[in-house]
């Protein structure tokens, strides 16, 4: 099982970097009028949600008990997230801090998990 957990752990990591690689790739283009939101941003976003959905399980699968709290306010921040990328997804046009706000919420993510004990 404790490879299972580290394999998704893994795959959580690679979602936010989908997510906040793929916004700060696009400042440059933001800085130009033709940032748009990659595929990878939002496969990235769902990826942290299915991943983080599936951890959560197994600590409760294993008997253990997660901290709730932290994990619905990740859980409120990724759905915000989710949010941003399927709103402006089909714009021409993304500016950039719409990019910084995508950006920033999957570091606040990131943050909530290492920092939150």
């Amino acid at each position: 099982m404790e490879i299972v957990k580290g394999i998704l752990v893994v795959l959580h990591i690679v979602g936010f970097a989908l997510v906040f690689g793929g916004a700060l790739a696009q400042i440059p283009a933001a800085k130009k009028g033709t940032a748009r939101v990659l595929p990878i941003m939002l496969w990235g976003a769902l990826l942290l949600l299915v991943t983080g959905l599936a951890l959560v399980g197994m600590i409760y699968a294993l008997g253990g008990a997660p901290n709730n709290a932290k994990i619905g306010v990740k859980l409120i921040v990724l759905l915000a997230l989710i949010g941003h990328v399927f709103g402006v997804r089909k714009k021409e046009s993304l500016s950039a801090g719409g990019l910084y706000a995508m950006a920033g919420m999957a570091l606040v993510n990131a943050g909530i998990a290492v920092l939150w004990q």
